[in-house]
């Protein structure tokens, strides 16, 4: 399947997607307000990390190891089996772990005990929101488009509809129980729509654990967790930090602007995973190589420039029309957050090559290196011009972090050594 034709696919789901976070971000701008998008911010953060943590994080190796061994029945159903496995065991360790620990984790990423029960109803579903990310790893790294195209599609219907009754209903609690349990009613779409599949039979996705899988998975194990644990908490620092000196409306300011660049690049991202990591998988020529990325760089960023050269023109119609008039004091974020989102989609095209390719050691190194640097610049820049340091410290962060990719990225390609 040709870069264009995914593209398109892929944009349907996507269109979609974007339309629901739009709708969710205006909803939840009315009902919840700019403290209240800190909060869902520092939730979402702590939901990443544990659903990581849960499932071993080897959702990214299954798609890998998926794709590689698309002539290998035997060998994809040994990934899928060793992963299931693990998946099922962690989810339900960590399960017990968080309902155990349900307040000072509320304590902690929430500032409040009393919303100790949002986490709980996390623990509850936490299984199901596990199997969901494989069975999704699982038709990605299958190439199985169109049916990857309809659980998303499933899965941002369920968010709107969840997260809108709940937090019009019970305001900010409602919404960080929404965001708790929304894709794991997916799962059930995603189960149906994987086991139509003439390739797949529920029995694959559970069973022993063999040895050769799961030394490969724990390849990727490292890096998610490095990207799970590293990416996260940079975040929850730097609205702890925008907090306690900017005010907690300034930390949802931020993550306002955070949720608009993740929806309009939705297309982008998700071509990536969706393209990208299945195809970089597969290749082994490093003229073939060269030649994907290159195409990427000639379809991928332009649209990623006029995305964000058009969200800055239309900044002023986007918070009133988006979010409320509350959210006005993020419009000083947007030039330079919109260079950012172009320079970081530049360096994720290099990027999704240490994925592909397994670079473990530059992929750790990498990650923890830029997620230090980001909260770094961070305090330095928003002690320095305010709010508007933080959009200035995401464009220098993916400034260097394209430089450090183009120079290690080509360096390992050429010689065919893994890092």
């Amino acid at each position: 399947m040709t870069l264009i034709k995914t593209s398109l696919l892929n944009g349907i789901a996507v269109v979609i997607k974007m339309l629901t976070l739009l709708g969710l971000n205006k909803i939840l701008a009315i009902y919840v307000g700019p403290s209240g998008y800190a909060a869902l911010g520092q939730f979402q953060n702590a939901v990443q990390m544990i659903t990581t943590l849960a499932s071993g994080a080897i959702n990214t190796g299954v798609t890998k190891y998926t794709a590689e061994y698309h002539e290998d029945e035997a060998k994809q159903h040994a990934v899928w089996r060793t992963a299931g496995t693990i998946s099922l065991i962690g989810s339900l360790l960590v399960s017990i772990v968080v309902i155990a620990l349900n307040r000072p984790l509320a304590g902690l990423f929430l500032k409040d005990e009393n919303l100790g029960s949002v986490f709980i109803w996390f623990a509850g579903t936490l299984v199901l929101f596990v199997l969901n990310t494989l069975l999704l790893a699982i038709l990605n790294g299958k190439k199985e488009i169109h049916r990857y195209v309809v659980a998303n599609i499933s899965g941002s219907l369920f968010a709107l509809v969840v997260t809108t009754v709940m937090a019009i209903q019970l305001k900010l609690y409602g919404a960080l129980v929404a965001l708790a349990i929304y894709q794991s009613l997916t799962f059930f779409v995603t189960l149906a729509l994987t086991y139509k599949a003439s390739w797949f039979k529920f029995h694959y996705l559970f069973g022993r654990v063999d040895k050769r899988a799961a030394k490969n998975l724990a390849k990727y194990t490292a890096m998610a967790l490095t990207g799970a644990i590293c990416v996260p908490i940079s975040h929850i620092l730097i609205r702890n930090h925008l907090g306690e000196t900017l005010g907690w409306n300034a930390a949802g300011y931020w993550e306002a602007m955070w949720r608009l660049s993740t929806a309009y690049l939705m297309l982008v991202t998700m071509t990536l995973s969706v393209y990208y990591l299945p195809k970089l998988s597969e290749l082994q020529s490093p003229t073939e190589i060269k030649r994907e990325i290159l195409q990427g760089y000639r379809i991928i960023l332009p649209v990623a420039a006029v995305c964000g050269l058009s969200i800055y023109l239309l900044r002023d119609f986007i918070i009133r029309v988006l979010f409320t008039d509350e959210f006005s004091g993020m419009e000083v974020m947007f030039a330079w957050q919109m260079v950012g989102d172009t320079l970081k989609i530049g360096s994720w095209i290099l990027s999704y090559l240490m994925l592909g390719k397994a670079m473990m050691k530059l992929f750790v190194v990498s990650e923890v290196g830029f997620s230090v640097l980001f909260y770094t610049l961070s305090v330095m820049f928003t002690n320095q011009l305010g709010l508007e340091g933080m959009a200035i410290a995401h464009a220098t962060n993916y400034l260097l972090y394209w430089v450090v990719m183009a120079i290690a990225v080509t360096a390992n390609v050429r010689s065919k050594t893994p890092l």
